[in-house]
């Protein structure tokens, strides 16, 4: 199988080392080709996670989507949910034809409030078969340093979809299959506008008695949303079936990419979301915040993007309407998180 990648940012150049430290050529679709010739000739990414050294015979490198289209059995998409449209401008429906596109986005498109797979079936007649995810609680910066991570690849397809996640298979990385396509991906969204509450509860100087509790309800309420919305496995405790032949059980809503991708993304000071509501709660604006990151905060427009869709679902969702109404109508963070207090068990 052969692999594109779109998308050179941190997620994007990590994925990259997976394959390549598997031994996978990757074509791979940069910024620049300022970029292209410093990766050939440095043999890192300049600009992310340079610690990261790449064997360069395994790459070739290009800077014009439609060359990963027509050079690749597999296309993965990392690139931020903002430029996701940007990136497969000029694509065509036949250029998608017989291809596996994996989506390791993970926010919405904001412009569309549409998940990836959606939008690809709406623009470019994309067969729901041959759409998969690559989601689960794993930051760039701990594959860069090869610390054991999991990784949860989904697909209506679940034999392919093993297929896919072996090519993955790394001693820093474990592979979890499910066929929850839009679970995974609501699960990722949300759970990114609840590390931003995180960090906001963090930047007032709450303490972890605090957020414990915060979080353990952004973990009830992200069920709640993932119920109205119609996906399976949201519930603790419960399995369908044991894997016998990997001794695991099968996924639910305590496995890695719904609750631990949430708890991971609340904590961990790798966390950008994180770290973009530290800085709200600390007194920043949006504005001054995004420019001082210089990095993508994906729940920053997933807030809004869930906000609106949560008008039809009509779930309860006191915590992500406020990060919502703090980032978007100018809430005080103190008088948000006041609200919040009240609601919390």
């Amino acid at each position: 199988m052969k692999f594109g990648m779109i998308g050179s940012g941190s997620w994007g150049t990590a994925i990259v080392k997976i394959l390549t430290d598997s031994n996978h050529p990757v074509n791979w679709c940069v910024r620049t080709e300022k970029m292209a010739s410093y990766i050939r000739q440095r043999k890192h990414n300049p600009n992310y996670l340079t610690s990261v050294n790449f064997n360069t015979s395994l790459l070739q490198l290009t800077t014009d989507p439609a060359e990963i289209f027509q050079n690749s059995d597999a296309i993965i998409i990392a690139t931020p949910s903002a430029y996701v449209v940007s990136s497969l401008h000029g694509i065509t429906s036949s250029q998608c034809k017989g291809k596996k596109i994996i989506s390791a986005v993970k926010g919405m498109l904001p412009e569309e409030n549409l998940l990836l797979n959606d939008y690809l079936h709406m623009n470019l007649d994309f067969n729901m078969q041959d759409y998969h995810t690559i989601m689960g609680p794993c930051h760039a910066e701990e594959v860069a340093a090869e610390k054991l991570s999991y990784l949860t690849f989904s697909g209506l397809d679940e034999i392919f979809t093993e297929t896919i996640a072996a090519n993955f298979k790394t001693p820093y990385i474990n592979t979890v299959i499910n066929n929850d396509i839009y679970g995974v991906q609501f699960a990722a969204i949300l759970k990114n506008i609840y590390a931003l509450g995180a960090g906001i509860a963090h930047g007032l100087e709450y303490g972890d008695n605090f957020l414990s509790v915060l979080i353990a309800n952004c973990a009830d309420e992200m069920a709640g949303f993932l119920k109205k919305a119609g996906i399976m496995n949201v519930e603790v405790g419960v399995h369908a079936k044991i894997d016998a032949g990997h001794q695991r059980k099968s996924p639910n809503y305590a496995a890695s990419v719904y609750l631990g991708d949430l708890l991971v993304t609340c904590y961990s000071l790798f966390s950008r979301n994180r770290t973009f509501g530290n800085m709200i709660g600390k007194g920043y604006s949006v504005q001054s915040t995004q420019l001082e990151m210089n990095m993508v905060a994906e729940g920053y427009n997933a807030s809004k993007s869930i906000f609106n869709i949560n008008k039809d679902i009509k779930a309860e969702m006191p915590i992500a309407e406020t990060v919502y109404r703090i980032l978007w109508e100018q809430m005080s963070p103190e008088v948000g998180f006041r609200q919040i207090e009240e609601s919390l068990i």
